[in-house]
Parts: structure tokens; sequence; C-alpha cells
């Protein structure tokens, strides 16, 4: 009871104690309670042994500084960037690289964050944590400039249920260690200099100059990502498109995914469970979709498993928290001005977690509109789960396994 009663003392008071007032309060408490009393408060406040032990030094000693002050002049410790004159020069050698030199930096293609310039400058030798990183650009004159959306669809009677669903099908696939994808396309991006959401460290009062109007630039068009993430794995492939985005487009980027990363991680698959949204190219409506699918399962002998989310329950895609937020970070505030930017900084994408990204541009035309017949459809080796058969199914390969 001492030790929670301590804490809730401790925390109302510390949002209005200075260095000083904690180190008296934390010894007059250890004082009063005894023996013990330091490694109890220790455990209470998170302060360390050696700072309460030097308060009640100061306390016994009757030790008084100069009103306003905390320390002894002289006290504190020593500016990191006067003991290391090189610091600042290469943190401004990261975050405005073209302009010191360092073209090929390497977080040119990637988020500037401060955890990540710590990291980059902890490589170079020196010794900094992100927050040292945020004092010295703020001290430099740099702040963060830049936007973002968000939005959620209607609820469907048997979300919940296909959620459940959905859950087993992926521990079933995993637990067989076969591999088990997520799947959508990304927002369209228009290719040029246009605003992009998010913000980066900049020179104070210089933001790159983007245009006005979002309109499109005829000669360099929109890119349309695809994305597979390997739920298994933390691995993503992103087929970046110029043309539509159709279910040819999206069975075209899983293909290019299992050739390039799927087929050389499981070698001995056969099958695979695809979690896609209930509506877009990949929709569950989509005859092409499934038509393109039984193309995909004949040319590969993979038993193609499918589980759509349930209408209004994008959000909850793997792909957009594990894969498409960390894209959207990695290029925040940076204008996409060319094709091969957009590729690069997704094939720059990581993550604290391992994520590893893989990004390919489709130059394929994929026109709209193509219908599939009834006599096409028939072909498809389609089985129907049976809780939700038109959210969940499976097509078989129309011959074996190709060796």
């Amino acid at each position: 009871m001492e030790l929670a009663a301590l804490r809730a003392k401790y925390d109302s008071l510390a949002p209005e104690l200075t260095e000083r007032s904690r180190r008296f309060w934390a010894a007059t408490e250890a004082l009063s309670l005894g023996h013990g009393g330091i490694g109890l408060v220790a455990r209470a406040t998170g302060l360390s042994r050696s700072t309460i032990s030097r308060g009640l030094q100061e306390v016994r000693s009757g030790e008084r500084l100069e009103p306003g002050r905390i320390r002894r002049p002289g006290g504190g410790r020593t500016p990191t960037a006067r003991k290391d004159p090189k610091l600042v020069r290469d943190l401004e050698a990261l975050v405005e690289p073209t302009t010191a030199g360092r073209p090929q930096s390497p977080v040119r293609w990637t988020s500037r964050s401060t955890r990540r310039l710590a990291r980059e400058l902890q490589a170079l030798g020196h010794n900094v944590s992100s927050h040292l990183v945020a004092d010295l650009l703020h001290a430099a004159g740099y702040s963060l400039q830049g936007n973002q959306k968000t939005k959620e669809g209607t609820r469907h009677p048997d979300r919940d249920a296909q959620f459940r669903y959905l859950n087993v099908e992926v521990v079933r696939h995993q637990r067989r260690h076969q591999p088990v994808i997520s799947v959508d396309t990304k927002k369209k991006e228009l290719v040029g200099d246009f605003k992009n959401g998010g913000r980066e460290w900049r020179p104070q009062g210089q933001p790159e100059p983007v245009r006005v109007h979002d309109f499109l630039l005829p000669q360099k068009g929109k890119a349309i990502p695809y994305g597979v993430y390997d739920l298994n794995r933390n691995e993503g492939w992103v087929s970046v498109g110029i043309d539509h985005d159709t279910a040819t487009f999206a069975v075209r980027a899983i293909r290019r995914w299992w050739e390039v990363m799927g087929r050389p991680s499981y070698p001995r698959a056969t099958s695979l469970l695809i979690t896609a949204d209930c509506g877009g190219s990949n929709g569950a409506r989509v005859r092409l979709w499934k038509w393109e699918l039984q193309q995909f399962a004949d040319r590969t002998g993979l038993r193609l498993t499918v589980c759509h989310f349930p209408p209004g329950t994008s959000k909850w895609n793997r792909i957009e928290h594990r894969l498409f937020s960390h894209i959207a970070m990695n290029w925040r505030g940076k204008p996409l001005v060319s094709l091969a930017v957009i590729v690069s900084l997704i094939g720059a994408t990581t993550s604290t977690a391992g994520l590893w990204v893989r990004s390919e541009l489709d130059k394929g035309r994929y026109p709209e509109g193509v219908k599939v017949s009834d006599e096409e459809m028939a072909q498809v080796l389609l089985e129907p789960h049976e809780f939700h058969g038109d959210w969940n199914y499976t097509i078989r390969p129309h011959r074996a396994r190709m060796k």
C-alpha cells in the first residue's frame, strides 16, 4: 500500500516539481520511511537511488542555492553538440542531403523522422537519441511542415462473424505453413510536383514549393499502387500501374509477387489464402477477378482460397496498417515527381518490426469494361464455403501443381 500511495503522490506532484525540488521531496519521503526508504521511493517514482541519496546529502547539509537556481554554477551535463562538433554538420547533411553535397544520403529515399535520423547519426559514430535530434533541429531553425484522411463504411449484420471466420482460415493456413496474403489497391497518386500529405523537416519558412492545383499532368499521368502483404513473413510487394485498376491488373500483381517473392519463400506450398476487401478491382462480385484467379491457379497449380472483409471494413485489412501506412509515412511531405521516385520510395519503406518491401513498375495496359461470359465463368472451378459463400470461396486448378 505504501508503494501505491507514494506513486500516486508523486504522479500528482511531479508536473510542478523542478529537478532540485524533486530530489528534496524524494529525500524527505525516504527519511520519513526509515530503513529501506530509498529503495521504496525509487520503485515508486522511477528516480535512481543515486539521485535520492544526493538529495539526502543536500537535506542533511542544509545546502541552499541562490533564488531561481536549480543547480550549482557549472552543474549539469556538457551539451552533446559542444562535445561532438561534427554532430550538427552531419545532421544537416542528412536532412538536406542535396544542399550539403550528399545526394546519395541513406535517408534521401526514406522518412526523415527523428528516430531514423538518430539511427543514421549513430551509424556515423554519434551518441544521440531521437529527442536530442529534435532539440538540435529546432535549435537549427527546422520545423515540421503538412495533412491526412480517414473514412469508415456501414456495418453489416454478419460483420463480426465474418471476422471470426476469416481469422480461423488464416490460422489454419499458417499452421499448415501455407502462404497467407492481404491485398488491396492503395490510393491512386498524381505524378508530378503536387502537394503530398504529411510533413518533413525543412529549414523554417522554406517548405518545398508545389503546384497550387491538383490537376492531372497528361505527360506524367497517375500511379496506381497495388499491394500484396505476406502476413507470415512481414514482407510486401507493390506493383505500380499506370493504366486502370482492374481485376486483371490486381491478379497480375499477385502473380508477380508469387514469381519474385512467394514461390522462393514457399517452395512446397500447395495452397494460398488471399484476404481482400469486398469491393474494388478484387471485389467479391467481380467476375473478372474470379476468372483471372482461375488462370493464376492453373498457371501455378495452387489451390486459392479467398476471404473478403465485410462491406465497410477496409480499414481492418492488414495491408492497410502493416504496409500502406508505412509507405505513406515514408513519403510524407515528399512530392511524387516521377514514377521512378514513387517506386524508389516504396522500395525503401521499412518499419521497426522488420518490414521489407519490393516494388516494380507495371507498364501494362488494362482496359476497363472487360466482360466475362457465362460460358467462361462456368470454367471457373469455384467452391463456395458453407458460411457466406459470396465472401468465402476456393478456386481449384484444372490440373495438378506444376513442377
